[in-house]
């Protein structure tokens, strides 16, 4: 198997997550009862496969050479552990973020339209799911992921939700014009009686705009996890720790270490 590309990890990274993880597994009670069907680095390979390509549990056990229901057992079992074995990893904040200059953008988690949730029916990309804000570097590396907030919530009161306008006063947070009523530096909108915008706003909304890829870039690298870009399909409840634990991969993958 080709690690990098169908994990997400190289083989370095996963050989220290297994270790980690057999840790923890090996702390607690002894195993009892016949031994499992896949070993436990099968059982984090299978996790990791899932959680970035996005597969069908069916397809996922034919691959692997056990049954759906085993697919599922490992996928519940498994993740909470990653996310245990890797926490430390997490940028801690507001430390990770003082000095820097800081990008800020939204993005939705598809989920499908579910039956008493129209409230995560989100209008400008007309599709439902749950919105996250994302903080990047000028250099595109991932900073923090908010816990998801409704999808129809607005950029600017999702950024007060995620406790973004208490950061630090040394911390220039740069977002969109959706964040008109936050503290972050944006594009400037056309002033009254203006058709156009004035040289000196075009500049200035230039400058921002030449910066802004990195978030994008890192949102980009975030859904690379499919699970979180072709539609989750499991339980909508389960939705928030699922995204905590790609965005603690992501860290991982990205090599923030522990303090």
């Amino acid at each position: 198997m080709r690690y990098q590309s169908t994990t997400g990890l190289d083989h370095d990274q996963i050989r220290e997550l297994v270790a980690r993880v057999h840790q923890l597994v090996h702390s607690r009670q002894p195993p009892v009862g016949r031994p499992p069907l896949l070993g436990l680095y099968r059982q984090v390979q299978l996790t990791l496969v899932l959680l970035r390509q996005n597969l069908s549990q069916t397809v996922a056990a034919d691959w692997f050479g056990v049954s759906q229901p085993t697919v599922s057992r490992v996928f519940r079992r498994i993740t909470p552990l990653i996310e245990q074995a890797l926490c430390l990893h997490t940028p801690p904040l507001p430390a990770a973020l003082t000095g820097r200059v800081v990008l800020v953008d939204g993005t939705l988690i598809p989920t499908g339209n579910r039956a008493g949730h129209k409230q995560n029916y989100n209008g400008k990309r007309h599709k439902a799911g749950l919105g996250v804000q994302v903080l990047a570097t000028l250099d595109g590396v991932l900073l923090d992921v908010a816990a998801p907030v409704a999808g129809r919530t607005h950029d600017r009161l999702a950024f007060t939700e995620a406790g973004y306008d208490t950061l630090p006063a040394d911390t220039p947070t740069i977002g969109d014009l959706g964040y008109q009523g936050t503290p972050a530096i944006r594009p400037r909108r056309k002033r009254p009686g203006h058709k156009t915008h004035t040289p000196e706003d075009e500049v200035w909304n230039t400058g921002i705009k030449q910066i802004r890829w990195a978030v994008e870039q890192a949102i980009s690298h975030l859904k690379n996890w499919k699970i979180l870009a072709t539609g989750y399909r499991a339980r909508l409840a389960e939705l928030p720790d699922i995204i905590r634990i790609v965005a603690t991969l992501e860290y991982y993958r990205l090599g923030w270490q522990p303090l």
